[in-house]
C-alpha cells in the first residue's frame, strides 16, 4: 500500500513564515510588554509622588525661599520654625482644626461604616417586600453629587437648629449609598447563610447573630467602607463651608482655605498653608498603611469562587 503526501503550497508556506517574522520571537514580545508596563507604572508613580515631594520640600522653606528659591531643594531648612509658627498662630487654632477633622472623619467614618454594613447585611440576608426596589432607590443616591445636596441639608439643619454645630457636619456623614452597595456585596461574599442558620438554631437573636457573626465575618468590608468614608470626610470642603461660620468648628480643609485666601494680601501665610497641608496628609497615609491588609482583602472579595 502506497501512502502519498501532498506538499504544502509555496503560498501557504510563505504566509506562515511572514506571520512568524512579524510576530517576532516570544521572548522579545515578553520583554517589550514588560518594558511598556514598567514604563507606565513609572510614569504613574512620578505623577503621584511628585506633588508630595514638592509639598515636603516646600514645607522646609520660609516665605522668601518659597517665592524665589528652587522648588525641590533643601537649601534652607526652616521646618522647625514653620511648625513653631503654626503651633502659636492664633493660640494654635490649626491644631483645633486638626482635632475637629479627626472627630468628623474618625467618628463619622466609624458610625457610617456600621450603618452601611448593617444595611447591606439586611438587604442581602433578609427577604421583605420591595427589597430590590428599595435597594434601587439607594443606588440612585450614588448618582446624586454631594455638592447638590449641601443646600437642602443646610435648610434642614437650619430648621432644627443644627447650623454652626458639630452635628451639622457629623450627621450627613453617616449616610453613604455607595457604602451600602459595597456592604451588600461583601456580605454576599463573606457571610454564608449556613453560619447564620446555625446561630439561629442555637437560639441567638437576629441582633446578636449580626453582631457576633455577621459583623466579624464582614470586617474586611467594614474596613474598606471606613477607609473610603474617612478619606471623603477628611477631604470634605463644601459641606463645612455651607454649615459652619465659627472658626473654632472648622475642619482643617476649611481652615487652610481661609488662610490661603489671605496669602494674596499677606505673603507670610504661605509657610502656614504649606506646612499645614503637609500635616493634613499624614492621617490619610497612616490610615491606609495601618489598614491596608484588611483593605486588600476586601478589594478581592468574590474574585475567586
Amino acid at each position: 500500500m502506497t501512502v502519498t503526501t501532498q506538499a504544502p503550497s509555496p503560498s501557504a508556506t510563505t504566509g506562515r513564515t511572514s506571520a512568524v517574522r512579524a510576530a517576532g520571537p516570544p521572548r522579545q514580545r515578553r520583554w517589550l510588554s514588560r518594558t511598556a508596563v514598567n514604563a507606565a507604572l513609572l510614569l504613574a508613580a512620578v505623577y503621584t509622588l511628585l506633588p508630595l515631594l514638592w509639598l515636603v520640600t516646600a514645607a522646609t522653606k520660609d516665605t522668601g525661599d518659597l517665592l524665589g528659591g528652587g522648588p525641590l531643594s533643601f537649601a534652607h531648612f526652616h521646618l522647625g520654625e514653620n511648625l513653631s509658627q503654626l503651633a502659636h498662630y492664633q493660640d494654635g487654632i490649626y491644631f483645633r482644626w486638626y482635632g475637629n477633622s479627626l472627630l468628623y472623619a474618625g467618628v463619622g467614618a466609624a458610625l457610617c461604616s456600621l450603618v452601611c454594613v448593617a444595611a447591606g447585611y439586611a438587604f442581602d440576608k433578609y427577604e421583605f417586600p420591595g427589597r430590590e426596589r428599595l435597594f434601587g432607590v439607594v443606588l440612585l443616591g450614588v448618582l446624586v453629587p454631594t455638592t447638590a445636596l449641601a443646600l437642602p441639608m443646610y435648610l434642614l439643619a437650619s430648621r432644627v437648629g443644627l447650623v454652626n454645630t458639630y452635628w451639622s457636619v457629623l450627621l450627613p456623614a453617616l449616610v453613604n449609598p455607595f457604602g451600602v452597595y459595597l456592604a451588600r456585596v461583601f456580605c454576599a461574599g463573606y457571610v454564608p447563610d449556613e453560619a447564620l442558620e446555625a446561630a439561629r438554631i442555637d437560639g441567638a437573636g437576629e441582633l446578636r447573630t449580626f453582631w457576633t457573626i455577621g459583623l466579624r465575618m464582614v470586617m474586611p468590608g467594614f474596613v474598606t467602607v471606613f477607609l473610603f468614608q474617612f478619606t471623603a470626610i477628611w477631604n470634605n470642603f463644601f459641606l463645612p463651608l455651607v454649615m459652619l461660620s465659627n472658626q473654632k468648628l472648622f475642619p482643617v480643609s476649611l481652615g487652610l482655605y481661609a488662610w490661603n485666601t489671605n496669602t494674596h494680601a499677606e505673603t507670610s501665610f504661605y509657610p502656614l498653608v504649606i506646612t499645614g497641608s503637609l500635616l493634613a496628609v499624614l492621617p490619610l497615609v497612616v490610615a491606609f498603611v495601618v489598614l491596608q491588609r484588611h483593605w486588600k482583602a476586601g478589594l478581592t472579595a468574590g474574585s475567586v469562587k
